[in-house]
């Protein structure tokens, strides 16, 4: 019969063929399966064992410190990347809303760095997203004052004003 260290080593080297690992990763993954299969033999409660883990972790860095100009790091493990809502469902399978909640960062606050956010800002300036909404707004509000029974006339601003006659130019 093999041993666990033996069984261990089996099963790291077959996640280790279908997924990319630098050394550390592959110590620390023996080191865990081990540590299960240990516990398995002995009748420990993995999961509950697990729980008590998840409990006692700490945030890797406060919230105020983890939004930057060039990077946004999540509070949960500590990696860096430019925004956080698809590595928080693929890593850790939370969504946006709950980690907001979880570690108190307001809604309006954007899972991106403030450098991506301001590239995004500036391209649907450039591309004229604002206009284009707001001519679509108005439209649609047209539609529906003319099919209903009788004629309302939407309040619009001055700069929605500007703007649809600027799409109108273009169109």
């Amino acid at each position: 019969m093999a041993t666990l260290l033996e069984m261990a080593k089996d099963i790291v080297i077959a996640h280790a063929t279908t997924t990319p690992m630098s050394k550390e990763d592959l110590l620390k993954e023996i080191q865990d399966v081990y540590a299960a299969l240990s516990a398995l033999e002995k009748g420990v409660d993995i999961v509950a064992e697990a729980e008590v883990v998840a409990e006692e972790v700490k945030p890797a860095i406060s919230a105020k410190k983890s939004i930057g100009k060039n990077a946004i790091t999540c509070i949960i493990c500590g990696e860096s990347m430019k925004t956080l809502s698809r590595h928080l469902m693929a890593k850790h399978n939370m969504a946006a809303k709950d980690y907001r909640k979880e570690f108190g960062i307001p809604r309006t606050q954007a899972l991106a760095a403030k450098s991506y956010s301001e590239t995004r800002k500036k391209m649907a300036i450039e591309s004229g997203l604002g206009e284009k909404l707001a001519a679509a707004r108005i439209a649609t509000a047209e539609k529906k004052n003319g099919a209903g029974k009788e004629k309302k006339t939407p309040v619009v601003s001055k700069e929605k004003k500007a703007a649809v006659s600027k799409a109108k130019k273009k169109a």
